[in-house]
């Protein structure tokens, strides 16, 4: 549900959370019906250029509107949040004027807002984002702070980027010797038909898209779904790693000692489950001793589409 103004009701809002990986459209009625949706590709502009990134959302908002069979003068507030959004400040300007000429009324994000709103549900507490790439994000009484996010070169711990890094290093350790061989050394031989474990060399340096590799993570889970201890703790480290993030928010919003604050999260590294939020859960204790981990209720789609409607002062709710 919404705020009780008929107005309120018959407006739409359009979120559009972009990503690592993929970028979502999402249409909403202001009861919280949905209208219309749609998928595109990765919107990391760094990977796709600043213009391919321009055509992607012009073509997705189109998209949208189609299905819906309405026009953008409809649409009563739209919210993008894109990866990298705020990380160069020569950018900004370009960033925020993506969408001109496209809707009369939208704003450009980073895409943790999309995860903080779905997650929390707009609520105060932190949400910690763990795809392609890991970056936390949280609101308290006002005040906002985001930690992480540094990008794979020198940080995006307990991302599913840095997990596909470490998991590949480990299958060199144990190729090598360094490391006692476990379950991860055949897979990953398997997964990418090496002829010799060398071949693997090749098979990543000629593919290094931080999208496609962050994909190969889904080898070290399914290793510690075999019993691979070695893998197991890789994820172990990514759910203390994303601890560490936010306990950095934490400090930075200042959090009195003993403020109980809910602590939410999306993306594909969760997927791992227990492995990673037992983890995460027991790192809390000692990062934000008065966290709650949560379960995300909504996700970063739906998160961007309240976002919208928030901006326009409407406290919208998903049917």
């Amino acid at each position: 549900m919404s705020d009780d103004s008929h107005d309120s009701h018959d407006a739409l809002f359009l979120g559009i959370d972009g990503g690592g990986t993929k970028t979502s459209f999402l249409l909403l009625a202001g009861d919280g019906r949905l209208l219309a949706r749609h998928a595109s590709t990765t919107s990391y502009y760094l990977e796709i250029g600043f213009e391919a990134l321009r055509v992607l959302l012009r073509d997705g908002v189109a998209e949208t509107l189609r299905q819906a069979g309405i026009g953008s003068d409809r649409v009563r507030s739209a919210f993008a949040g894109l990866p990298a959004h705020g990380e160069d400040s020569a950018l900004l300007a370009d960033f925020d004027g993506l969408l001109e000429g496209v809707l009369p009324r939208s704003r450009v994000g980073n895409d943790m807002v999309c995860s903080w709103a779905g997650s929390l549900g707009g609520e105060d507490g932190i949400s910690l984002v763990a795809g392609t790439g890991s970056i936390a994000y949280g609101e308290w009484q006002g005040r906002a702070a985001r930690c992480g996010g540094w990008g794979e070169v020198f940080g995006d711990e307990g991302s599913a980027y840095w997990l596909a890094r470490e998991g590949l290093a480990l299958f060199s350790r144990m190729a090598d010797g360094r490391a006692a061989a476990g379950p991860l050394l055949e897979r990953v031989r398997a997964h990418f038909g090496l002829a010799q474990d060398l071949d693997l060399c090749a098979a990543i340096n000629g593919d290094t898209a931080r999208s496609r590799l962050a994909q190969f993570a889904r080898l070290v889970s399914a290793a510690a779904g075999d019993g691979d201890v070695q893998a197991g703790a890789l994820l172990a480290r990514a759910g203390e790693e994303l601890a560490a993030i936010a306990g950095g928010v934490a400090r930075q919003l200042r959090l009195p000692a003993d403020a109980a604050v809910a602590v939410s999260y999306t993306g594909g590294v969760f997927e791992a489950g227990a492995a990673v939020t037992d983890a995460l859960r027991a790192a809390l204790v000692r990062e934000v001793p008065g966290a709650t981990l949560i379960a995300p209720r909504f996700g970063p789609e739906l998160g961007a589409a309240m976002y919208a409607a928030r901006l326009a002062g409407v406290r919208l709710r998903p049917a």
